[in-house]
């Protein structure tokens, strides 16, 4: 039982620091987009296609926080039903995956057509941000099937148990 408060609080201290680090990036981005409006000589495309992608890391970071904060701190158990699971890995992996894709757009916009050679890091993230969608969508599909098939064993059972419940009557 303490083990349990101690590791329901360690998770809640991580979620709120991942939180506020979260906000600390939104903050700067911000910070920066106006300290560039303000300062002549600044490229203001340059701090605003930063600004993007430091608020794409944020949001990411955010969801991670949330999802420790509301799958280990607030509920604080180990999930049932494998429908519950998926749910909530779905939700987790879409967010990271919307999060390397945008990281990736943002970077094809900063190296720009002249600086081929720096296109390989956006291309990559891009190729990441696929093979997240593909091994979420097989994911899915899996354990689709194995939640189709245990309903289907345990309905098929239900009728026996019933049978062998009932008294015999003479």
């Amino acid at each position: 039982m303490i083990f349990d408060r101690i590791t329901r609080t360690a998770f809640a201290v991580a979620s709120g620091f991942l939180m506020l680090l979260a906000f600390g990036l939104i903050t700067y981005a911000a910070y920066e987009v106006v300290r560039s409006l303000l300062v002549d000589g600044t490229n203001i495309a340059t701090s605003l296609l930063e600004a993007v992608g430091y608020s794409v890391i944020a949001i990411a970071v955010f969801d991670v926080g949330k999802y420790l904060l509301e799958e280990e701190a607030i509920r604080a158990r180990e999930m049932r039903q494998p429908a519950e699971a998926r749910r909530s890995l779905t939700k987790f992996i879409s967010t990271i995956a919307i999060a390397v894709f945008l990281e990736g757009l943002v970077a094809v916009f900063e190296a720009g057509k002249d600086q081929l050679p720096l296109m390989i890091y956006p291309t990559l993230l891009l190729l990441t941000g696929v093979a997240l969608v593909i091994g979420l969508g097989i994911y899915q599909r899996l354990s689709a099937m194995v939640e189709n098939e245990t309903t289907d064993r345990e309905q098929s059972k239900a009728p026996l148990r019933r049978r062998t419940r009932e008294p015999k009557s003479a």
